[in-house]
């Protein structure tokens, strides 16, 4: 195999394009290997890499069905669900707690009754 041709930050040639500007015009790789590669050195560490694709070889973005959005939508809402009350946190529970914030942290004055 041969080796991929390596550019520094912002000097890749016309015609490359990482994922991410891919995606911004509604382009995919389409099953291409990745064409090169951009190397942004750092002090005390390996570089940062970016792996670039050839656009004219990108396919477009397939569209979404009414499957996907349906299944997009109840993946979306069982990151809501509080796995500890079962009740919806109206907001997307943080992996780092596991549970929705007054799970996590019970107010100790709650059962008080505040008069």
């Amino acid at each position: 195999m041969a080796a991929l041709p390596v550019y520094r930050w912002r000097l890749a040639p016309d015609g490359y394009a990482t994922r991410r500007q891919l995606r911004a015009r509604n382009l995919r790789p389409g099953g291409q290997d990745v064409a090169a590669q951009l190397e942004r050195p750092r002090r005390r560490r390996g570089p940062l890499v970016a792996y670039l694709y050839r656009v004219d070889l990108a396919l477009p973005v397939r569209p979404m069905t009414p499957g996907r959005w349906a299944a997009l939508a109840k993946a979306n809402a069982a990151r809501r669900i509080c796995p500890t009350c079962r009740r919806d946190a109206g907001y997307v529970i943080p992996t780092s707690l596991g549970m929705c914030v007054p799970c996590a942290y019970p107010d100790p004055h709650a059962s008080e009754g505040n008069t």
